[in-house]
């Protein structure tokens, strides 16, 4: 057998082997393994997670063997979850895979406490009145819950949980930590032993942009009562300056500081997404406080006291046009400073975990590291309960995306697919699912989404012909192409909720993203 780090050696590139270590303890419990939850676990399973239980009551039929690739024709008849369960564990023999007979609606409504075992589970092909109940069951036990479904051309996936917590958001756009208009004071002292008015070309276009920005800094300050430029007219005049000290025209050092400018005219300090997170009532921690928690009572600390109103430096410099001696130099002092502060903040999380009770070592040296490397970019994501969503939705917010160009096709999408399950409820079958009247079946759709809408508080609001046609068309149908994509979805939002990894979606994204 392959070791972990060679077989699984693309993905530590991307998420580390923390990452893969909590997808190596997670247990998943997996409920309907039609296409779409095969799918979903068949990337999960490849990628290494721990353990998976396969819940599913139905047999396999000849009708599986169309659409779901890890059952053939010598299954047909057997257990839909033996026989998936025995596929899904060839393909990773490490992974702990067992499978339970039983159809999970069975389940939600005989044995609530059977989910708490588990870290996460993946429901599919559920309808709204299972969903509400199993949302209830997993937010009582604390165990994460994500949704998925497959309906034809379209399908959803949802995220449920009470908060979770990201520590790598790994946002596309984020200013370098550099602390140019506030630098401390082995930076600064640095930075004034670079004569810029030296006379030799060598060592004028190759003093990195870092330092030029910092001693402009501090000679604009003089001449304006130490404020750094504000207006638009301000910030040009500041780039000037910066222009006027080039000696040659070929100085690509004073041009990066020139575009990098923008860095300097940021505001000292944290941002205020930072500021809501440390003041949470959260942050007044206790002995049941999740780790993260702990992690931002110290930092809070932190930046009262050791860090000046300023969060742990993140230690790390951009390339620049530079000598090696100096970028080397200048890399050092980053890092020490960066060092220094993970060394406070290490302090603080133990001298808070033995106040509240706790194993003071209990929070390891590299979580607390890579915390202060990502303070400034945490985030905090809480979603409501789905009988929130259901019963009390943004009337607002619906009735403009119900409208809006753009948006109304996957809002109808959302609408109709809670549409099908109540038409489900009165006829004891989806629409257009077996062979009848189909002009019958429509508009029957079609007043059952009309009265959904009313319930929802969008009297008036209709939706297109062709929108209840295709569901009507649609049948109930789990094609495999779109289970696949849906899986994928699915997959990728279980490994960041796993990894505290990346934004997730919230409800309101995944309303709007439903496919066709």
């Amino acid at each position: 057998m392959a070791e972990p780090k060679t077989k699984y050696d693309r993905q530590l590139r991307i998420w580390g082997e923390q990452g893969q270590t909590a997808l190596e303890k997670s247990s998943i419990c997996l409920l309907n393994c039609g296409p779409t939850g095969s799918e979903t676990l068949k990337n999960l399973v490849l990628g290494g997670v721990g353990s998976i239980t396969v819940v599913d009551g139905s047999k396999v039929e000849f009708g599986d063997l169309g659409n779901n690739f890890m059952v053939d024709e010598s299954s047909v008849g057997e257990s839909k979850a033996k026989t998936v369960c025995a596929f899904l564990q060839e393909l990773n023999d490490a992974a702990k895979a067992k499978f339970i007979e039983e159809y999970p609606e069975v389940l939600i409504d005989s044995n609530p406490s059977f989910f708490s075992q588990f870290t996460l589970v993946i429901a599919t092909q559920l309808v709204e009145d299972s969903m509400v109940k199993l949302d209830r069951i997993c937010r009582a036990a604390n165990v994460m819950l994500i949704f998925a479904r497959s309906y034809g051309l379209t399908g959803f996936v949802r995220i449920s949980v009470k908060e979770h917590a990201v520590i790598e958001s790994k946002p596309d756009h984020f200013l370098d930590d550099l602390r140019l208009n506030n630098p401390w004071p082995e930076l600064k002292s640095f930075a004034e032993s670079i004569d810029w008015d030296t006379s030799d070309p060598v060592i004028h276009k190759h003093t990195p942009y870092v330092v030029i920005l910092i001693k402009m800094v501090e000679e604009w300050a003089k001449t304006h009562n130490g404020n750094l430029p504000s207006t638009r007219e301000e910030k040009k005049d500041f780039k000037d300056l910066i222009k006027a000290k080039m000696i040659a025209s070929d100085e690509d050092n004073y041009k990066e500081a020139i575009e990098a400018s923008f860095k300097v005219f940021a505001p000292q300090g944290i941002s205020s997404d930072l500021k809501q997170i440390i003041n949470d009532s959260c942050a007044e921690v206790n002995s049941n406080s999740s780790d993260f928690w702990v992690l931002v009572a110290a930092l809070k600390e932190f930046i009262g006291n050791e860090g000046g109103g300023e969060a742990p430096l993140e230690g790390s410099i951009p390339d620049m046009t530079s000598s090696t001696e100096l970028y080397v130099n200048l890399q050092k002092i980053y890092q020490a400073k960066a060092e220094a502060d993970c060394h406070e903040m290490e302090q603080l999380v133990r001298k808070i975990l033995k106040d509240i009770g706790r194993d003071p070592d209990s929070i390891s040296k590299a979580t607390i590291k890579s915390f202060c490397k990502n303070a400034r970019k945490l985030k905090v994501c809480r979603y409501r309960l789905i009988e929130d969503e259901y019963n009390s939705p943004v009337q607002q917010e619906l009735q403009k995306y119900l409208t809006d160009e753009d948006y109304s096709i996957a809002v109808g999408f959302y609408i109709l697919l809670r549409a099908v399950d109540r038409f489900a409820a009165n006829y004891n079958s989806f629409p257009g699912q077996f062979d009848g009247e189909m002009d019958e079946e429509i508009s029957r759709l079609k007043t059952t989404a009309v009265t959904l809408l009313s319930d929802l508080g969008c009297n008036g609001s209709t939706l297109t012909e062709d929108l209840i046609n295709e569901m009507c068309r649609y049948g109930a149908a789990e094609l495999h192409a779109v289970a696949a994509f849906i899986g994928g979805i699915a997959s990728q939002e279980v490994i960041k909720v796993d990894r505290a990894y990346y934004i997730r979606w919230n409800s309101e994204q995944i309303l709007m993203k439903s496919w066709m």
